[in-house]
C-alpha cells in the first residue's frame, strides 16, 4: 500500500469510495466502488458486485431478525464474522476493478440489520427507539487499511427520527429533474419510495417505507419450494391471487400508517409468512406466492396514491410524471407487471431506462453517506425520517492511513437526468 490516501486537489478531481450493504433479504453483500467529486455533487459508478451468503448464514440471519432466540455469544460471533465477510467484499470489489486499496479514500458500510425498532417504547422518562446493524467495521478497517464509516442509522434515531430510509439523498442526486416529478421506488427486502418534486430542493424530498418488498415472496418460496427466489416471477405467474386473503393483508396497520414510517423483518417477516402458509390447506403454493406478490405490488400502489398523489396539492406540485423502480424486485417480471397495473396510467420503468444499475443503488448510497460524514456534512433528511434536525450519520473507524479532509464543503446541488 502507498504511504497516504489520495487527496483531491481541485474540484475536477474525484476520490474513490467503496459502499457496502447487506439488505433485509439477508442474501449477500452488495459492493460498489464509486468516484465522488470533491464537491460531492457528481457520482460515478466504477464497478459493482454481489457476494452471496451461504444459505446457512442467510437462514441464521433471518431467524435472528425474526426474533428467534439466540445467545449473546452467537450475536457477538456473527458481528465479527460478518465483519470479515464485509472486509472481503471490499477487497474483492477493489481487485475486480483493478484498483489498489491504497487508492481508496473511504469505505461506507451499512452492515446487516438484525433488528429495527423505530416505534418509541417508554422506559422511565425516556422514549426509546433502537436499531442494530452488525458486520464489525473495525474488522473492515483493519483488513483493508481504509478508514471505514459505519452504523449510520442510530444517530438519526437519537434525534427522534426513524433512522430510515437513507437512500433518498442519493435518489435526489441521481434522479432529481427540473421539469419532471418522480417517485423513486426501491424494492429490496422492504419497499420504499422517494418523491422528488420537479425542480425541488433537498428540503422538498418526501420518502418512507411502504411495506414488504421481496421479503414475503422469498420467504414463501424458500419454505414451499426450497428455492431462494421466484426467478422472474415464474412461480407466481402460474398461480391465482387469493382475493379475500389479499384484502385481509391490505388492512395491515403499517400499510395505512401515515409517514414518516420505516419497517423491517420484525413486521413483515415470520408472522405474516405463517399466516400465508396457513392457507396451504386449501390453496396451492403457486397461489400463495402469487398472493404475496400481489400484496407487495398493491401495498406500493396504495402508498404512492394515498401519501404522494393525494398529498401533492398540499405541496403545490404538479402531476407525478413517472415511477422509476430499482432493487432486486425489478428482476421479478410478474411483480413489475402487477405494480404497473396498480399505478396505471402513470408510467413505471426500471432504473436502467435512465442509465443506472437497479442493484447498485443501495451500495452507492452508503459510499455517499460515508463521504458526507467524513466531510462534516449532515446526510439525514428530517422531512423524511422525522428527526428533530440535521445530524452527522455514522461512526468513523480510522484505517492504517488517514485520508486528508477536503477543505471545500460539499455542494448541495443535485444532478438532473
Amino acid at each position: 500500500m502507498g504511504a497516504c490516501r489520495p487527496r483531491p486537489t481541485s474540484l475536477g478531481v474525484f476520490v474513490k469510495v467503496i459502499g457496502l450493504i447487506s439488505g433485509t433479504s439477508s442474501d449477500g453483500i452488495d459492493a460498489a466502488i464509486v468516484e465522488i467529486s470533491r464537491r460531492g455533487d457528481l457520482i460515478r459508478l466504477i464497478d459493482f458486485a454481489i457476494y452471496p451468503y451461504p444459505e446457512s448464514l442467510q437462514q441464521k440471519l433471518i431467524a435472528l431478525a425474526s426474533g428467534n432466540p439466540q445467545s449473546v455469544a452467537d450475536l457477538c460471533h456473527l458481528n465479527f464474522y460478518l465483519g470479515e465477510r464485509f472486509a472481503d467484499a471490499a477487497v474483492q470489489i477493489a481487485k475486480k476493478s483493478d484498483i489498489p486499496l491504497s487508492s481508496v479514500s473511504l469505505i461506507g458500510s451499512h452492515g446487516q440489520t438484525v433488528h429495527h425498532l423505530p416505534t418509541p417504547k417508554k422506559e422511565g422518562k425516556w422514549m426509546i427507539r433502537s436499531t442494530l446493524q452488525i458486520g464489525e467495521p473495525s474488522v473492515i478497517a483493519e483488513r483493508t487499511g481504509v478508514t471505514t464509516i459505519a452504523d449510520f442509522r442510530p444517530r438519526d434515531m437519537a434525534a427522534f427520527g426513524e433512522g430510515a430510509p437513507l437512500t433518498p439523498l442519493l435518489h435526489y442526486h441521481l434522479f432529481g429533474h427540473r421539469k419532471k416529478s418522480r417517485a423513486i421506488v426501491n424494492i429490496g427486502g422492504i419497499s420504499n419510495v422517494t418523491y422528488l418534486k420537479a425542480g425541488g430542493d433537498r428540503e422538498d424530498i418526501r420518502a418512507f417505507d411502504m411495506g414488504p418488498g421481496n421479503m414475503l415472496i422469498d420467504g414463501l418460496v424458500h419454505i414451499l419450494t426450497n428455492k431462494r427466489i421466484d426467478l422472474h416471477g415464474k412461480i407466481a405467474r402460474r398461480g391465482k391471487v387469493i382475493l379475500p386473503l389479499l384484502s385481509e393483508l391490505m388492512q395491515h396497520p403499517f400499510i395505512r400508517k401515515k409517514p414518516p414510517k420505516s419497517t423491517g423483518r420484525e413486521v413483515f417477516g415470520k408472522a405474516i409468512i405463517e399466516r400465508l402458509i396457513h392457507e396451504k390447506i386449501s390453496h396451492s403454493s403457486e397461489d400463495l406466492i402469487a398472493t404475496a406478490t400481489a400484496f407487495t405490488a398493491a401495498a406500493i400502489g396504495f402508498n404512492i396514491r394515498k401519501f404522494i398523489l393525494e398529498a401533492r396539492p398540499l405541496w403545490n406540485d404538479g402531476p407525478l410524471t413517472e415511477v422509476v423502480v430499482g432493487g432486486g424486485g425489478v428482476r421479478n417480471n410478474f411483480l413489475m407487471e402487477s405494480l404497473a397495473k396498480n399505478l396505471s396510467p402513470i408510467p413505471v420503468s426500471p432504473f436502467e431506462t435512465l442509465g443506472f444499475d437497479s442493484r447498485a443503488i443501495e451500495a452507492i448510497t452508503f459510499a455517499l453517506l460515508g463521504y458526507h460524514t467524513w466531510h462534516n456534512q449532515p446526510a439525514n433528511i428530517p422531512s423524511v425520517t422525522g428527526a428533530s434536525g440535521l445530524v452527522l450519520l455514522g461512526k468513523i473507524i480510522p484505517g492504517r492511513y488517514t485520508p486528508a479532509r477536503a477543505t471545500q464543503s460539499i455542494d448541495r446541488a443535485h444532478l438532473s437526468v
